[in-house]
């Protein structure tokens, strides 16, 4: 197959504008014109010199330079490239020219480690459950977590109708009134880690993502960012 052209949906995928399989959605949906006409085959064969994409009304180019940055995320910030209130996002820390989103989300009162990027192969291969990534969390809550609670954790617990993954824990001190651990999971559900200590009546008062797999947050401050190196994007790329 030529190099000159690609499917649709890859066409879509790396231009940064979204995922794969969003762009499949945006492509059955009829919000994709090839050449000024709706094409609804994600397997459609784009000719790179020739042929003119336009998506929701966007003209976009694969040809865009992919940018991979890591940003230690305050809290009281909001994971997404814009918010309907205009509060502030974590594009808004991040002064590029490339047009990029955040890899997954991080609560509006959690912090630490997200990626964003206009790669949208590697958001895909991060975000989606399949891939099974572990992803480690600073956790600090209100009392004392008994080897039993822990356990619990370490089984799954039934959040919202479904029982979570099984987690990974270490304690890092645990005291009277509050108890510090590392929890990693697999999956990345609405809240889940504040959820998953709310089954034990338990308050988790602060919640810092550390790491992605084995990349980690390392001694990036708060509110700052850098560019992944190749071999971090090379790494994220082969999990």
């Amino acid at each position: 197959m030529s190099k000159k052209n690609t499917r649709l949906n890859k066409y879509i995928s790396t231009s940064g504008y979204t995922s794969r399989r969003k762009a499949d959605d945006l492509i059955f949906s009829g919000r994709v014109k090839v050449n000024g006409k709706a094409e609804k085959n994600p397997a459609y064969r784009v000719d790179l010199d020739r042929d003119e994409v336009v998506v929701e009304g966007n003209l976009i180019s694969s040809k865009e330079k992919l940018v991979y940055i890591i940003l230690n995320k305050p809290e009281n910030i909001i994971s997404s490239a814009e918010d309907q209130f205009d509060r502030k996002t974590v594009v808004d820390l991040v002064d590029v020219e490339e047009r990029i989103y955040p890899v997954g989300r991080l609560d509006y009162d959690s912090k630490g480690l997200i990626i964003l990027t206009n790669d949208g192969d590697l958001t895909y291969k991060l975000t989606h459950p399949k891939h099974e990534i572990f992803k480690k969390y600073y956790v600090k809550v209100n009392k004392y977590i008994t080897d039993k609670e822990i356990g619990a954790l370490l089984k799954g617990v039934v959040v919202d109708g479904y029982k979570t993954n099984k987690s990974q824990i270490d304690i890092i001190n645990r005291k009277n009134r509050q108890s510090d651990l590392y929890v990693s999971i697999d999956e990345g559900r609405n809240r889940q880690i504040r959820k998953m200590f709310e089954t034990l009546d338990t308050e988790v008062l602060i919640l810092k993502r550390v790491s992605i797999g084995n990349l980690p947050l390392g001694n990036l401050k708060e509110g700052n960012w850098r560019y992944l190196t190749k071999k971090e994007v090379d790494y994220l790329k082969s999990l």
